[in-house]
């Protein structure tokens, strides 16, 4: 037993740390990530956790509710525990096994005095690990539970702004509505003043008929805009696992509050919060690992094993009251021929280690991308609220000019309708161009991680 250990304890010596590397992030040469439109920062930008960043009570409701209910983060939630049970598992692994086999028996030759024999063995197995295959596996599934917590959070920075973008999109949706029912009153108006002014024969037939068809135009724009409403209310009760419903949300406000500043310079290493780089990186330290496992299955194992328990029937004699029978064994197994499957197996483990590493990769370009998209969407589309609220006035200028002109004299309704139309369309596309703004903040909080607390 001591050459045993001795043997195992030079074997561990000489070669263990030869096939044990521990993993280390790779150095990444990221220059300029998100472009020209981004100030960096030596100073981490981090995005505030969901309830800093939406300030409005009714969508903390609704995203508290996603999260306590959600399909999604549940069985991502339950895929942690999945990993945590395997790693557990491994752990285990650098203990010894004990089994214990009660056996016993009766028998008797030519009718003589039957003799009763019974073993009672504690038996134990234990695997070195000389050559870190075990530790390997133990940090393979450690950085698997790691991976699988990264994924959980990235499915709840995307549930959260899921539920933000519905609940915006219906404030727009109901804005945009309401300009249309001011529309639609607006049209009954000029549409009676027509009706006026062709008995007065100041108007013609062809004037009423096109009044009309734009009065009945506007109601089908009405009608597209309650279904709008509608779907997406369905959209959100998915989220948050409820029937449909009406959702309660707070009415259109120009100027919206987030917890964001968009002046604010970002550091490349925000990226580093990312749940979907970081899980990049945690599949890219499992492949690591799976390559030293590999790499290990070519070395030889040592395994030691024993036994000691109760016995009346050892060497062939049957004694009674039985003895303490003890044993030991060890075993030290190279392979050296296994169909090439333990080389081919390496080789499978760094093309999935070199995969998983062109992932991390194009994940943090993805990254640098999505903030830029983001801060793009924000700063162009307040610009065009600027232009947009120019156009509104001259479309309102336009109508109110072109219906006091209809009333006191011969002008066509064409004029009308065209300003009046133009007017509805310049104030919708204001409402498009709020939404896309707050759009735009909500994808730059998700582009930086997304807070999760």
């Amino acid at each position: 037993m001591k050459k045993i250990i001795f043997i195992s304890t030079l074997l561990y010596a000489l070669c263990g740390c030869s096939t044990y590397k521990s993993f280390k992030s790779p150095d990444v040469e990221l220059g300029n990530l998100y472009g020209d439109i981004v100030t960096l920062t030596d100073s981490v930008k981090n995005a505030p956790a969901w309830q800093a960043m939406f300030l409005d009570d009714q969508l903390q409701s609704l995203i508290q509710k996603a999260i306590n209910s959600n399909i999604n983060l549940e069985i991502a939630r339950l895929n942690i525990e999945q990993a945590e049970e395997v790693l557990k598992t491994s752990k285990m692994a650098f203990l010894p096994s004990l089994t214990i086999e009660p056996t016993g028996g009766v028998s008797s030759f030519d009718n003589s005095k039957a003799s009763y024999t019974y073993n009672l063995p504690l038996t134990t197995q234990w695997e070195l690990d000389i050559f870190g295959k075990l530790r390997n596996s133990k940090h393979q599934s450690q950085a698997a539970v790691e991976q699988s917590q990264e994924y959980a959070l990235m499915v709840q920075t995307q549930l959260v702004a899921s539920v933000a973008n519905g609940y915006y999109t219906l404030i727009m949706l109901d804005e945009q509505l309401k300009i249309t029912n001011d529309c639609v009153e607006n049209l009954r108006t000029n549409l009676d003043v027509i009706i006026a002014l062709k008995e007065a024969g100041m108007q013609t037939e062809t004037a009423v008929n096109q009044a009309t068809a734009n009065y009945y135009e506007i109601q089908v724009s009405k009608k597209n805009l309650e279904k709008q409403i509608r779907n997406t209310e369905n959209s959100l009760v998915l989220l948050i696992n409820e029937p449909p419903q009406t959702i309660e949300r707070s009415s259109f406000v120009e100027e919206q509050t987030f917890g964001l500043d968009l002046n604010e310079s970002i550091s490349i290493e925000a990226l580093s919060n990312r749940p979907d780089v970081r899980n990049a990186e945690y599949n890219l330290k499992q492949n690591f690992y799976s390559v030293n496992v590999a790499r290990a299955a070519l070395y030889p194992s040592l395994n030691l094993s024993g036994s000691a328990g109760w016995t009346n029937s050892a060497g062939g004699v049957i004694v009674n009251p039985g003895k303490l029978l003890l044993s030991v064994l060890g075993s030290l197994t190279q392979p050296l021929f296994n169909k090439g499957v333990n080389r081919a197996n390496l080789n499978i483990a760094k093309i999935n280690y070199e995969k998983s590493l062109l992932s991390f990769h194009q994940a943090l370009l993805n990254a640098g991308v999505e903030v830029n998209d983001a801060l793009t969407q924000c700063q162009n589309s307040k610009e065009k609220l600027s232009l947009r609220e120019l156009q509104v006035k001259a479309n309102e200028d336009a109508v109110e000019n072109s219906t006091e002109l209809m009333k006191n004299s011969s002008n066509t309704y064409l004029e009308v309708l065209v300003a009046q139309n133009s007017l509805l369309q310049s104030r919708l596309s204001q409402v498009s161009d709020w939404f896309e703004y707050i759009q735009g903040t909500i994808n730059l909080y998700k582009a930086l991680g997304g807070g999760v607390n």
